[in-house]
């Protein structure tokens, strides 16, 4: 039997829902699978996939006040590993953020918010984790004008438990991020997530460029995105251009 799909939202809806896809601390339920595909790693030839399931969640905490739990959880594979042409799959290590922000944007529209960030060991292969329990500070600025959104979200990680035999964990993560919304639920959006490695001194800098569309299948809000990355910056080995897609699952308040 055929899937039924739903009457198209509403302008307005489809909008409202693309402007706060765009806002990491927004106040509604959502469920990104994002999907990356990236080439060139090891010798040249090497292919890396990472599923993140990323759930966040707005929790009411005062009047005034939320708590947005930003959860990744990364599903890989790669095919490059040592010996050559070595190959894992499994589970990375979960990333949980908690962002305390106003419910109301503050002076001039600006949308904040800060708290912690940390870094549990769930990898099942040592290629894919760190091995060490770790936690530091985020935090995310944006302002939201008209069809445009502009910020930042930021992150530092160090190591406080874990593997003795595996390096500290001291990582710097900065994602400067732009968002154009185009009308009808469609938004381009351009960010660099950036990384640094205090311990190995090194950057990894992809960014990324995509182009998302809200609609609704049955009764079901959703968001659909494709795009390709570049990666300005990586370690030796590293990939060097990828694609992604997300699919969000969407849980607005009725």
């Amino acid at each position: 039997m055929a899937t039924a799909v739903a009457p198209a939202f509403a302008e307005d809806d489809a909008d409202e829902l693309a402007k706060k896809l765009s806002n990491p601390v927004a106040a509604m339920i959502s469920v990104p699978l994002q999907m990356n595909f990236d080439f060139g790693a090891g010798l040249g030839d090497g292919f890396a996939y990472t599923m993140n399931i990323q759930p966040v969640i707005p929790i009411a905490i005062s009047d005034d006040w939320n708590m947005i739990s930003r959860t990744i959880l990364p599903i890989a594979y790669r095919d490059y590993l040592p010996p050559l042409g070595g190959d894992t799959s499994g589970l990375g290590d979960i990333t949980q953020s908690l962002f305390f922000s106003p419910k109301k944007p503050g002076p001039g529209g600006i949308i904040w918010g800060v708290g912690p960030a940390f870094l549990i060991p769930t990898a099942t292969d040592d290629f894919l984790g760190a091995g060490k329990f770790g936690i530091g500070p985020t935090a995310v600025v944006l302002k939201q004008t008209g069809a445009w959104t502009i910020g930042g979200l930021a992150n530092h990680i160090w190591s406080v438990a874990g593997d003795g035999g595996r390096e500290d964990v001291n990582a710097t993560f900065l994602q400067p991020f732009l968002a154009y919304a185009l009308g009808h639920g469609a938004t381009i959006s351009l960010n660099a997530e950036t990384s640094y490695d205090w311990v190995a001194n090194q950057w990894t800098v992809p960014i990324n460029l995509g182009v998302s569309q809200v609609f609704k299948i049955g009764g079901q809000a959703m968001s659909f995105q494709v795009g390709g990355k570049y990666y300005a910056e990586a370690p030796e080995g590293g990939p060097a251009w990828g694609i992604r897609t997300t699919l969000t699952l969407l849980f607005p308040e009725k």
